[in-house]
């Protein structure tokens, strides 16, 4: 394929970072006929699930290299129906449990999401090997029939059986969601939204120089996917079900405090690899450090995230506040090339560990305000949920 296609398939994915866009239309409006039967929320992910399916399939019978604009059409409709499916599953994580069981339901989301990587990068690329890039996305849309059965067989939330509001007009729909989560966090929402915003800014800038690193230390392709594939999934698996944990032990705050202290001292590792050289034991440790803290600090974060927006909102706010989340952190990466040309990999990775520094005293202070106002606690994480009040 030439260059030229690759990179305009790349920004396919730019759907993901602007998932915030069309998320408030799928808290205010039903999923046509679908949702009659099972729900506003279950509703839309068994159309955005039957999307993806028609986009990969469609993907598998094009070919590029002869019609390139059914390649381009499908996989932006892909990106589009995968965005989507995000969104409405992340509203029905967070509105079918209680409260108190957030941190568990949340972690099991994210091993599933984990196994799902795996199967779709590893999985997908071992099937091409031997049977073509056709069988390889025909079998990717087999199995998303999984996930189709088990939305038709989940539990519907409490708050999508009660009545709809009237249809709200254009502009309620995009801005109200904004104005409520900002009017009910209150006097905290700008140190809030900074601590989003900032929390893993580290984890970005610094992913971005991680395969350079390894490139130049000259660790060949097997050893690469051995370590970050093999090794860190099963990694990335301990950090995730330790996070639930965490939070159910020592509370919300005092759990964001030690995974952006975590997250970003992690970054040491990759410095001390950096310095060490060549040596692939040396490499699997600081993978893995590396691997389990940002594992660690990613699904505290989400479940922190999930835990302010609003029943009646959810799909909207959750989308909003991870845009929020990883853009910073995004444009950042684009400068990470000039300074470790202009310094070395050391400096760069201990510079990323620092650049935490301001975001853990941010969530210190955070935990202190929350701490004297008796909301440590993971059910009281956030100010009440006014949807659940109504």
């Amino acid at each position: 394929m030439p260059i030229e296609t690759i990179g305009l398939l790349s920004e396919m994915t730019l759907a993901y970072k602007f998932k915030w866009i069309w998320a408030p239309f799928l808290d205010e409006y039903d999923a046509p006929v679908v949702s009659k039967l099972l729900g506003r929320r279950r509703g839309w992910i068994v159309v955005s699930q039957v999307a993806v399916i028609l986009g990969l399939i469609g993907v598998a019978f094009g070919d590029p290299a002869q019609w390139l604009t059914w390649t381009v059409l499908f996989s932006f409709a892909l990106g589009i129906a995968g965005a989507t499916q995000d969104i409405t599953v992340d509203g029905w994580r967070i509105t079918v449990a209680p409260r108190e069981k957030l941190a568990f339901l949340t972690s099991v989301t994210e091993i599933g999401y984990r196994v799902g990587t795996l199967t779709a990068g590893a999985g997908a690329l071992y099937i091409a090997n031997f049977f073509g890039w056709k069988a390889a996305y025909l079998t990717m849309a087999a199995i998303m029939l999984v996930g189709l059965f088990a939305a038709l067989v989940a539990p519907e939330p409490p708050s999508d059986l009660q009545p709809h509001r009237e249809r709200p007009h254009f502009v309620f729909t995009i801005t109200e969601p904004i104005k409520e989560l900002w009017r009910r966090l209150g006097p905290r929402a700008l140190a809030i939204v900074l601590l989003i915003a900032g929390f893993r800014m580290p984890g970005y800038v610094s992913g971005a120089m991680a395969m350079p690193l390894f490139k130049s230390l000259h660790f060949t392709e097997a050893d690469i996917a051995t370590v970050t594939k093999v090794f860190g999934f099963w990694i990335a698996l301990g950090g995730t079900l330790l996070a639930g944990v965490v939070v159910r032990r020592f509370g919300m705050m005092k759990s964001l405090l030690i995974g952006t202290v975590a997250g970003s001292a992690s970054h040491l590792s990759l410095a001390w690899l950096a310095a060490h050289g060549h040596d692939f034991t040396d490499f699997a440790i600081a993978v893995g450090i590396d691997g389990f803290a940002y594992a660690f600090a990613q699904v505290v974060l989400i479940i922190y995230m999930s835990s302010l927006v609003s029943t009646e909102f959810a799909m909207s706010q959750y989308a909003l506040l991870t845009s929020l989340c990883s853009l910073p952190g995004s444009l950042l990466a684009g400068a990470s090339g000039f300074i470790i040309k202009a310094t070395s990999f050391e400096t760069f990775f201990v510079g990323t560990s620092v650049m935490g520094l301001p975001v853990a005293i941010l969530a210190w202070w955070l935990w202190r305000v929350q701490e004297r106002r008796g909301e440590d606690r993971l059910a009281d994480a956030s100010p009440e949920r006014t949807a659940e009040t109504d």
